[in-house]
């Protein structure tokens, strides 16, 4: 019987992590929320911050490059498949009749991803290995992998 090799071996983003399920159901979680919230009629409103629809849509694909690159393998194809959701996703709100197309939106969205790769690259990229650490120090051992 063959068994995962121990994170300190493993190779990746994501390697070394504890709780890895979890913080993949949250990166999907996010990628729901963020097309939720793309296609519904009327959307909550922002705090007054974010009040200008573009740092909404940097924000939310910087946010969801930084955590796919810290939770998941294969670094090509993530910043791709988020560039595509935002495109779909700015093509459905066109189609849909109570939103509108802008172009602008998809290039604060590829702003977004290009931001999220930056920010990972940094020392902050290892904060969810870090949080990780913490929590399989409080959470038993079943929770894991």
């Amino acid at each position: 019987m063959q068994t995962d090799p121990p994170p300190s071996q493993s190779s990746g983003h994501g390697a070394g992590l504890n709780y890895t399920r979890l913080w993949q159901a949250m990166a999907w979680g996010m990628v729901l929320a963020v097309a939720w919230l793309s296609l519904i009629p009327h959307p909550p409103q922002p705090p007054a911050l974010l009040g200008w629809d573009k740092a909404q849509h940097l924000l939310a694909y910087a946010s969801l490059m930084f955590w796919f690159r810290q939770v998941f393998a294969g670094r090509g194809r993530w910043p791709v498949f988020l560039l595509v959701l935002g495109i779909t996703l700015e093509c459905l709100q066109g189609l849909g009749g109570f939103r509108t197309f802008d172009p602008a939106d998809m290039v604060a969205n590829t702003a977004g991803v290009g931001a999220g790769l930056w920010l990972a690259g940094t020392p902050l990229g290892k904060s969810l290995r870090g949080l990780d650490h913490i929590l399989s120090k409080i959470l038993p051992p079943r929770f894991r992998r």
